[in-house]
């Protein structure tokens, strides 16, 4: 029997990792893909708005020589943390379903049976586009994740979106010989990218390097164009690739699956603000899976503080 099944092997999974074991809990953090595995799944060039110091959980230092990390300095720190500490991390595990009964929680995966005093579900949000639910969608050029920019030199490229994943996806795809065409849904891009970038970005429209398309939607895709619904009405543009950065969102299913408790509007999920329990006794959220649709509120520098208050109020209640 564990004090603690923690679902998610994430930044915050780690962190309430090692909150439970400073505190002498028995836990074990179970993972469907790899360690970290939002973070592997990142553009390969991602470079983090915030610095080192405000990603580290554990109070585990994370060094390095950029001012801003990037992608491959939060796997190494993040990895790093988890062997040093020797955390009990099952990966590449799903877990498919969560029962309670009689106070103890059944916890089934792909692997194994788990029963556990309480649950902290730490699962993020990466795993599941927002859809733009428009005629060719289903298209294999149509992509809603993004590697590497190298993949598409010399071709049309339309980049839905005007957040941090849109931008860069534009700028670097652009830098790297491709013809991209930005559809924006609002009249200006987001003023939450990064402020390193935004005026570079502002720049290349200016300068019509990069052709934006403002108060848009993207309306219909085909195997070699796209129409794109503008205020002066639909146009239809050659097209090779459509990388809709249109973000994600919490698998919702799965926690309704669970009993939790969402808002209607923005399916936020019920929880105690104070101690990051939900509705449901001994099962507690931790990250980004706390927003809802509105993913953009939480992310690792302002939730590794989850793993304090859910630990503490689990020490306070035993």
């Amino acid at each position: 029997m564990l004090d603690i099944l923690i679902i998610g092997g994430g930044p915050i999974g780690l962190a309430c990792g090692l909150a439970a074991q400073k505190a002498g809990l028995s836990f074990v953090i179970v993972e469907k893909g790899c360690l970290v595995n939002s973070l592997y799944n990142y553009p390969s060039t991602m470079t983090f708005f915030s610095t080192s110091e405000k990603l580290e959980i554990g109070g585990v230092p994370f060094v390095t020589v950029h001012n801003k990390p990037t992608r491959n300095d939060a796997l190494e720190y993040y990895r790093r943390v988890a062997l040093s500490n020797n955390l009990p991390l099952n990966l590449f595990e799903e877990v498919t379903n969560v029962k309670s009964e009689n106070g103890i929680y059944t916890i089934t995966t792909s692997k194994a049976t788990y029963q556990a005093k309480r649950v902290i579900l730490s699962t993020g949000f990466y795993d599941i586009a927002v859809n733009l639910d428009i005629p060719g969608e289903e298209l294999p050029k149509v992509k809603h994740y993004y590697q590497d920019p190298h993949f598409y030199t010399l071709q049309k490229v339309v980049v839905v979106g005007s957040s941090n994943s849109a931008i860069d996806v534009a700028l670097e795809t652009y830098r790297k010989g491709a013809e991209v065409t930005l559809v924006i849904r609002g009249a200006e891009v987001s003023n939450r990218v990064k402020y390193w970038v935004r005026p570079d970005i502002i720049n290349r429209i200016k300068e019509g390097s990069i052709k934006a398309h403002f108060n848009s939607n993207l309306d219909a895709v085909r195997e070699r164009e796209v129409d794109i619904k503008t205020p002066e009405g639909i146009i239809t543009i050659p097209n090779d690739y459509v990388m809709a950065m249109t973000g994600y969102k919490p698998n919702f299913n799965f926690l309704k699956k669970l009993g939790i408790i969402l808002s209607e509007d923005k399916f936020v999920p019920q929880y105690n603000p104070e101690t990051m329990e939900t509705n449901l006794p001994g099962l507690y959220l931790a990250g980004v899976v706390c927003g809802g649709l509105d993913t953009h509120l939480w992310f690792i520098e302002n939730s590794r503080i989850h793993a304090d208050m859910i630990i503490n109020d689990i020490i306070t209640k035993d």
